[in-house]
């Protein structure tokens, strides 16, 4: 499967593509809308941090409690549900003069239940596409989350300004709920892919399995680290630029959007295993410059550029998806999911720690260069390590060799 007429035929992906589209933009314009209304609030960057990309945290709570829920729920009921709890989540938000402890208490809650969720949507894109497809398929998704992000940052920004942040979360909070009519009634109906009732221990074991070995823990420190650290420099455009952080958001999806289409869709297989860490450099490589201080156009053209470098993340996940059984494809990326969520989370926490004590621009180029350092730290570590036999149908007894 190499087109996007041969994608959009097959069964089913048509209605995934637009519940996940309509639920990235509530997302994001609700990230937006709460992260201005807490700054303006506490004029913290770190608590703004938090607001936007704090969710990201509890994401460890779900990948190590709930995660074996992502194979043993129905697709379509799973996501339907959990449109609905977003929905009324971010509708809660918008209620005026609720208590910071409360609107945290909410953030952590959908962090949870969101490391589920792309569990689920994920399983499910590898369920409806055949193995050739995989790459493509989640291409268009993350060009769908880039699409999404340009026109919700901007939109969102500008509801912000004419309408109010609240207001702009009630946008979202219906967003949210379109995408559960659409979850409802445009996926077929699946039984689980996997027998037996989620559990924490079946959580924990199948996470045993999928960290046991060598090559797979290595692509996940890939999928996690370098990524969620640059997510750190990205929380903090809302304290660097506190009138063009929409546009700075938009700028950095474009880039994202443009990374994951040539990835996706122009990148020959043999090139693709190579791409992945000259990628991961160029994530962080642009935000150096940011300690100088660039005038807006400069930033908006250095965050377009250092997104690009998003697409390693979609070239690993064709990497992770050949080192690991079909059986547990959905929590192996569940767990990619909400663990980069999760470090997203931390590195949106130290990079507003770091900012709180120096300035935003500072912040910004610590993260850079410590992606620069954990993605050179892998590169070595991978040199090292020999070459694992691939094959996502390998006996599960054959993982745990490292």
């Amino acid at each position: 499967m190499r087109t996007y007429r041969e994608l959009f035929r097959a069964p089913q992906f048509g209605p995934l593509f637009a519940t996940s589209a309509v639920q990235v933009a509530g997302s994001t314009m609700s990230g937006l809308a709460l992260g201005t209304l807490v700054y303006a609030a506490t004029d913290s960057p770190l608590l703004a941090a938090l607001s936007m990309f704090g969710s990201s945290l509890a994401q460890v709570i779900g990948a190590t409690v709930l995660m074996s829920a992502a194979d043993r729920l129905p697709p379509r009921a799973a996501m339907t549900g959990i449109a609905l709890a977003f929905g009324l989540a971010t509708a809660v938000l918008a209620v005026p003069g609720l208590p910071l402890p409360a609107v945290f208490a909410i953030i952590l809650t959908e962090g949870v239940v969101a490391a589920v969720g792309g569990g689920v949507r994920y399983g499910l894109l590898n369920e409806v596409l055949p193995k050739d497809g995989y790459l493509l398929g989640r291409s268009v998704l993350n060009m769908c989350v880039g699409l999404m992000q340009i026109g919700g940052f901007a939109l969102g920004g500008l509801l912000v300004t004419t309408l109010s942040a609240r207001g702009t979360l009630l946008v979202a909070a219906g967003l949210y709920l379109a995408g559960a009519a659409v979850a409802r009634f445009g996926l077929a109906r699946r039984p689980p892919r996997a027998a037996g009732r989620p559990s924490v221990a079946e959580t924990w074991r199948t996470n045993a399995v999928l960290w046991s070995s060598g090559p797979r823990r290595r692509v996940y420190l890939a999928l996690w680290v370098p990524n969620g650290l640059i997510v750190g420099c990205e929380s903090l455009f809302v304290p660097y630029a506190p009138g063009h952080a929409g546009l700075l958001f938009a700028f950095a999806a474009l880039g994202m959007l443009i990374g994951d289409t040539v990835a996706g869709r122009f990148v020959a297989q043999h090139w693709r295993g190579r791409l992945a860490m000259p990628m991961l450099l160029l994530l962080a490589a642009p935000y150096l410059l940011f300690a100088a201080r660039p005038a807006l156009p400069l930033a908006f053209a250095l965050a377009a550029l250092a997104s690009v470098g998003f697409s390693a993340s979609l070239l690993l996940q064709e990497r992770l998806m050949a080192l690991t059984p079909n059986e547990i494809t959905g929590q192996a990326l569940g767990l990619h999911s909400s663990g980069m969520l999760t470090m997203q989370g931390v590195a949106a926490s130290l990079a507003g720690a770091v900012a709180q004590w120096t300035s935003p621009a500072t912040a910004m180029t610590v993260m850079a260069a410590a992606s620069l350092a954990v993605t050179l730290a892998l590169a070595a570590a991978g040199r090292r390590a020999p070459e694992p036999v691939e094959g996502g149908s390998v006996p599960r007894q054959g993982l745990s060799a490292t």
